[in-house]
């Protein structure tokens, strides 16, 4: 009988999953199917060695799938990195404000004045809790003129920068992205690539 039900309750667990997004396996975190009129097309997570510092998810224009279908993998990324593209981070493990911010203006390779103000809005908006625990969100909206920044859904404004928008797109789909499982699922789920 127990066997029974816990099988009914992971089939609906895994149903419900699936009509409200996706799941990141590796946390368990689940992102919704569409932000702002984007949709979903893949999560992963980011580690530091051992420890799951959080899950991500990119969206971008649903018609886009479409066109991604029979490319090879960099050109299926290169048509993501054109955006828009919205990258939502859910926190899995307490890290300090100053650090985070820290630690995602570092992996950003661009003009240090842009770097400078992307790391200030995101620890302005991290600074009234202190840390980015678990459960913060933070949400990076890149148009191919500059980022949007969002923390826990507060606007903390935008850096007017095109570099710095590709630059922030490279961090998270760029061949040496500090999430490989986020890249993976995006190839998985939406592009019928070739190697």
């Amino acid at each position: 009988m127990q066997l029974y039900l816990f099988k009914f309750v992971s089939l609906l667990l895994y149903i419900l999953t699936a009509a409200s997004g996706m799941m990141d396996k590796a946390t368990g975190i689940t992102f919704r199917k569409e932000v702002d009129g984007l949709a979903l097309f893949g999560v992963g997570v980011r580690k530091k060695g051992p420890i799951k510092v959080y899950s991500i998810a990119a969206y971008s224009k649903p018609t886009l799938k479409e066109q991604m279908q029979g490319l090879d993998e960099k050109q299926a990324i290169d048509c993501l990195k054109e955006g828009p593209t919205t990258f939502c981070i859910e926190m899995a493990f307490k890290v300090g404000a100053e650090k985070m911010a820290a630690a995602i203006a570092e992996a950003v390779k661009g003009d240090a004045s842009d770097v400078n103000d992307l790391k200030e809005k995101i620890l302005h908006g991290l600074q009234k809790k202190g840390a980015a625990t678990k459960g913060t969100t933070l949400q990076f909206t890149c148009d191919g003129a500059g980022v949007d920044i969002a923390v826990d859904g507060k606007s903390q404004g935008k850096v007017a920068s095109a570099s710095l928008s590709k630059a922030f797109c490279d961090v998270y789909l760029g061949d040496k992205a500090v999430s490989p499982a986020l890249r993976s699922s995006i190839l998985e789920h939406c592009a019928n690539t070739t190697k």
